[in-house]
């Protein structure tokens, strides 16, 4: 992996990333507004974009009232923003009764459940989320790592990318997920990297922890033959490798090309490329 450099010719596929809005129910809160501005960004800078791609915690507290933030936000700019799709955070799940939480996170969402897969322009997109209602953590059954494999082995190739979500990092892997920082939040942490390490085309955006894109360690790729997992920051604000708190609100574009991934972030707060989050994941051709 090189850090990225900008192509002349178009991209096979373009899609952004974003994760932990945090949406209140008080319209006028820095978390809706900053949402509302990363959509706007995406509109202006990505008319060809097939979707975007959540990755958990799209509300503060899972209440009906921010839910309904979130459909208004989303209807103000009708057919303009790409489509949402979205993962399971712990915020949106964690408190109150299990079932009624997942009951509103899917109606909301227009999910079926704790995972789900979407083949958009012949690219394999897979969300996955937790099957209890824990606080922080996520936990997969053996039902959903094994469908994780076998989605992962559908028209399998080293030069197709499949791009996975999960709100919590594997331990010791990206920004936050350090076992002193202790963000990262997979209970089954062995059994999916073990899935995961099967598949190396596979690339992992979480969020979760908030870390910034311009820390440490917000990629994670040991070896050619390994899956690469991303960071994927905050829209509703930061945190820093000091373990501290910082307003602002980041995410990634993604451009996939016959050879190369590449992988930019953006501040959506400035409406600027990151320029220390450029990232190239060159294919297997």
């Amino acid at each position: 992996m090189e850090n990225a450099i900008e192509y002349k010719q178009l991209p096979l596929l373009s899609f952004q990333v974003i994760t932990d809005t945090h949406i209140t129910a008080d319209p006028e809160h820095t978390h809706n507004r900053n949402f509302a501005r990363a959509l706007e960004d995406i509109r202006v800078n990505a008319p060809d974009s097939v979707g975007i791609m959540h990755a958990g915690d799209v509300t503060d507290h899972g209440f009906p009232q921010e839910y309904e933030e979130l459909r208004r936000l989303l209807g103000e700019r009708g057919d303009s923003a790409p489509e949402i799709h979205f993962t399971m955070g712990n915020h949106d799940v964690a408190l109150g009764e299990w079932r009624s939480r997942i009951s509103n996170f899917n109606e909301a969402t227009r999910t079926a459940g704790s995972y789900h897969d979407h083949w958009i322009e012949g690219y394999h997109f897979i969300f996955l989320g937790t099957e209890q209602g824990l606080e922080l953590f996520c936990t997969l059954s053996e039902e959903q790592l094994a469908w994780l494999d076998e989605k992962l082995g559908e028209d399998a190739s080293p030069d197709r990318p499949v791009f996975v979500f999960l709100h919590q990092p594997l331990k010791n892997t990206v920004a936050g997920s350090f076992e002193e920082q202790n963000w990262f939040g997979v209970t089954e942490d062995d059994e999916l990297q073990a899935v995961l390490n099967k598949h190396p085309q596979a690339m992992l955006f979480t969020g979760h922890t908030h870390w910034e894109l311009e820390a440490r360690h917000t990629v994670h790729h040991l070896e050619e033959k390994q899956p690469t997992m991303f960071n994927a920051a905050s829209v509703a604000y930061l945190w820093t490798d000091e373990d501290e708190h910082k307003d602002g609100s980041q995410g990634y574009y993604i451009e996939v090309y016959g050879d190369r991934v590449l992988v930019r972030g953006r501040d959506f707060e400035r409406g600027a490329w990151i320029e220390a989050a450029q990232y190239e994941v060159k294919l297997s051709v």
